[in-house]
């Protein structure tokens, strides 16, 4: 890829550092992961991924940057992630307070997969990252297959990280680890999912 204004290397790394940088996606990731298993921790890290390419796809296309022009879509988006993460914040407070018993049920894979979609297509800081790395990555009128390329390259830096923390957040010694402070681990999450939702609430798109 001859064409990137940034050598390769450092447009990858930097991403991987900004993937794996505490967030939604990663605090998602590692409470489900502790909880429930390795397994449902993949389950929403692949939902992550998901809305992460369906953003790229969507910048690649240009769409990104037709919501960023409009005042209303950016708007609508930047609620609803903020709505979304704040339900997130209330569910962990209440479940800080409740018997683990109680908290435990069989849960379906694919309410899993759909909280880790939901947090990366309501997340309006996902759509500018995306629109963001290829603004200063590639020259204007670059070939499509460099641009798909690239694309590919950088679900897959992703698609690695978050499932890493799956795995990560899963090994046994955590998990215990959660099982004993569970309240404390739960209350943390409540805390830092508020904290995300009023940063999403507050973003501004730079122009």
């Amino acid at each position: 890829m001859t064409d990137l204004l940034i050598p390769l290397p450092v447009i990858l790394l930097g991403w991987m550092l900004a993937a794996g940088s505490p967030g939604p996606a990663t605090l998602a990731i590692s409470g489900t992961s502790m909880r429930y298993g390795r397994t449902s921790g993949m389950a929403v890290a692949l939902g992550i991924v998901t809305g992460s390419a369906c953003w790229g796809i969507a910048a690649a296309l240009g769409f990104s940057a037709v919501m960023r022009a409009n005042a209303w879509a950016f708007e609508a988006l930047r609620y609803a992630g903020a709505a979304y993460l704040l339900y997130l914040a209330v569910k962990s407070l209440r479940s800080a307070w409740r018997n683990r018993s109680a908290e435990l049920g069989a849960v379906p894979r694919h309410r899993f997969f759909a909280k880790g979609l939901l947090i990366h297509l309501t997340n309006p800081k996902a759509m500018l990252a995306w629109g963001s790395i290829f603004a200063i990555t590639l020259p204007s009128g670059s070939d499509p297959q460099h641009v798909g390329r690239l694309l590919a390259l950088l679900v897959l830096v992703s698609a690695t990280m978050f499932l890493g923390y799956a795995w990560l957040f899963s090994v046994g010694a955590i998990s215990c680890a959660y099982a004993r402070m569970r309240r404390w681990f739960e209350l943390a999450f409540g805390l830092l999912f508020g904290a995300a939702s009023l940063r999403i609430f507050t973003l501004r798109p730079e122009v």
